[in-house]
């Protein structure tokens, strides 16, 4: 059973750093192209940044280049959202996936809420 469990959200001011991280099980992670996406309310789910299987690549939306940073450790069987420069635009639940084997595999999510 493929399961995927987000932790590390919260409520930070402006400006602070959370790191969110995403423990997979169920499935052979090492193989897995993983993302983070969010979605704030009345907006449509956003993909935030995405990680190849191996991390040769890396990817994320712009309005999040330079603040936030995606990587995976496939020892451990987890993939990691660090983010830093927190603006109250990122408040949303924020979503680990996994795509693998043609399927879209998806966390219960985390909030983060950026306010002072």
């Amino acid at each position: 059973q493929v399961r995927l469990v987000e932790s590390g959200g919260g409520l930070v001011q402006p400006g602070g750093s959370l790191r969110l991280s995403c423990a997979a099980s169920g499935f052979t992670f090492s193989r897995a192209f993983m993302r983070w996406y969010r979605q704030a309310p009345g907006k449509e789910r956003e993909l935030v940044a995405s990680i190849t299987s191996n991390s040769g690549s890396k990817n994320s939306v712009d309005s999040v280049k330079g603040r936030f940073t995606i990587s995976r450790d496939n020892t451990k069987k987890t993939v990691s959202l660090q983010m830093n420069s927190l603006k109250p635009e990122d408040t949303a639940v924020y979503y680990c996936n996994a795509f693998i084997d043609l399927s879209n595999y998806w966390g219960q999510g985390t909030q983060v809420t950026v306010s002072s």
